[in-house]
């Protein structure tokens, strides 16, 4: 299986790169993160995604998509950690979108994929409910009961939460938290009665919510996949999400990676340029081979999920380990060899760093990956 993108894939990365290079700079975050906007994205630059084809790129052409796959997602999103874009992509046009493929009935589908595509829509998936990334603690009621559920409890770290047009619950409707079956995926839209939706400011100035159910009812149409049976439903879209987030890291890491060789190369320490030491040329060589693994391992992992190979998920839990372990050297060498200043505001490479830590914690960190990798291998 080829570690090499396409013709066809080079020329969507050239045309994501050149889209938000120029739409959405890194200054554009900072825009949003000191002006305090409501939304905490640009709506212009989230019609352009839908103008550019790039909010619809996993939705089927049927459903006026581009039909594309994982590997052309994580070329969006690998742009999107160069610039550090705030967009509901990574929420809306992966996690939801996958959602909906792997799940949704056909009249879901038709309902909300022709809207996620065009970027009408946004839509996100609630899962977390505790500081830290465990599906099967999920602890949110569904009670059964006449032709619908009843759901109960709160959910932390939903991406654009606030933004969301439609929300994707994960609960659970058997069973006790902890174990990985009894779950329940359903279709809530935030304006339902009983549902609260409260903005969480991230250290990272991107979007997340915290939501609320108070017994809010849901009809039986809106359950997305089987009842008591939604484990396989989310772990397609965690997987989604993991190896798209696996991309970002990678894009932010090389962005990191970048910004500091290009450093090294104009600060002068000792009456020598800071890149001419040895130690500093050493770093910044064992940086680029640990990059130049992680691509080769998220764009595998991607294209075994557009396989439908058995292994997938192994590989996803593979790349989105080794994604956040690079980007986290990434950003500590960038900081470090900049210096004092790195430290501060003023420069960008502290905005890599809280982004990279926040994308850590997203669906899962290298801890957890590592975790699961050696339950899986029988340790």
């Amino acid at each position: 299986m080829s570690l090499i993108l396409t013709e066809e894939q080079n020329m969507l990365r050239d045309s994501a790169r050149d889209f938000l290079a120029e739409q959405s700079p890194i200054a554009a975050l900072r825009a949003l993160r000191d002006g305090r906007d409501d939304d905490g994205f640009s709506r212009p630059l989230w019609r352009g995604f839908a103008e550019m084809g790039f909010s619809g790129v996993l939705v089927p052409e049927a459903h006026g998509g581009l039909g594309l796959g994982h590997v052309e997602a994580g070329v969006v999103m690998e742009r999107i950690g160069h610039q550090l874009a705030s967009s509901p992509f990574l929420a809306s046009s992966v996690v939801a979108v996958s959602a909906l493929l792997r799940g949704g009935n056909p009249a879901q589908q038709q309902t909300w994929l022709p809207r996620l595509a065009s970027g009408a829509a946004v839509a996100t998936l609630a899962v977390d409910e505790t500081s830290k990334h465990r599906p099967a603690a999920t602890a949110l009621r569904a009670e059964v009961g006449g032709d619908g559920l009843v759901l109960d409890g709160t959910k932390t770290f939903v991406l654009d939460g606030h933004v969301a047009d439609l929300l994707i619950i994960v609960a659970r409707s058997t069973g006790a938290a902890g174990t990985e079956s009894g779950l329940t995926l359903c279709l809530v839209e935030p304006n339902a009665p009983g549902v609260e939706v409260e903005r969480t400011v991230m250290v990272d100035a991107h979007n997340a919510a915290r939501v609320t159910l108070r017994k809010v009812r849901v009809e039986a149409a809106a359950v997305l996949g089987p009842l008591h049976e939604g484990a396989a439903t989310l772990d397609a879209a965690l997987d989604a999400g993991r190896a798209a987030a696996a991309s970002e890291l990678l894009g932010l890491a090389d962005e990191a990676f970048a910004r500091t060789v290009d450093y090294l190369k104009q600060r002068r320490q000792f009456g020598r340029l800071i890149g001419e030491f040895q130690a500093l040329q050493h770093r910044a060589a064992h940086l680029y081979a640990e990059l130049e693994i992680t691509r080769a391992a998220v764009i595998h992992a991607q294209r075994q999920l557009d396989a439908g190979a058995k292994g997938a998920s192994e590989a996803v839990t593979v790349a989105k380990a080794r994604a956040g372990g690079t980007a986290t050297l990434a950003v500590q060498e960038g900081v470090q060899m900049h210096g004092g200043m790195g430290m501060t505001d003023e420069f960008d490479i502290g905005l890599f760093m809280k982004r990279a830590r926040v994308l850590q914690e997203l669906f899962g960190d290298t801890h957890f990956h590592l975790d699961q990798l050696a339950q899986r291998r029988g340790y």
